[in-house]
């Protein structure tokens, strides 16, 4: 019998998936299926393996550690220098749902906006880091705009 429960993500597969090695996935599972309202697509329990997505798309694997793949030493916390940015329809009620679990928030909420081109694309935003120290950047659009005049040339 394989392994498998669920089915293949309903949005299709996205083209670029992380994967995080995570030290525990029951804990994992718990913060971005409870709080952050990932869903899991399927599962390989004996792998301790699962792939979530959310309804608007985004997708991530996670996997508890078990040293294969792992490219150099792991140390609290996790994916220094890496950022992942999680597109979503609103943000509040992942801020209620961080408030509720008693969550640190690491930055925002905020609203921002940033030049993309000769626009100006914003966005609301928090930020938090998983149980694994993964920084997460959740974010739903506010619009786009004339970007602001530089001056000069």
């Amino acid at each position: 019998m394989v392994d498998t429960f669920g089915a293949p993500p309903w949005h299709g597969w996205a083209r670029m998936v992380p994967e995080l090695h995570v030290s525990d996935i029951a804990t994992s599972l718990g913060f971005w299926c409870n709080v952050l309202g990932f869903g899991i697509a399927y599962q390989r329990p004996a792998e301790r393996f699962v792939y979530l997505e959310r309804a608007e798309g985004a997708q991530v694997m996670l996997c508890q550690r078990n040293g294969r793949f792992e490219t150099g030493p792991m140390q609290a916390p996790l994916g220094q220098g890496a950022m992942f940015q999680v597109c979503v329809d609103t943000i509040e009620p992942i801020v209620a749902a961080l408030s509720a679990a008693g969550w640190p928030i690491y930055l925002g909420p905020r609203e921002v906006w940033r030049r993309t081109g000769e626009q100006e694309s914003g966005q609301r935003e928090v930020f938090v880091q998983d149980p694994d120290g993964y920084l997460l950047m959740l974010a739903s659009s506010i619009g786009r705009r004339a970007a602001a005049s530089t001056g000069g040339r």
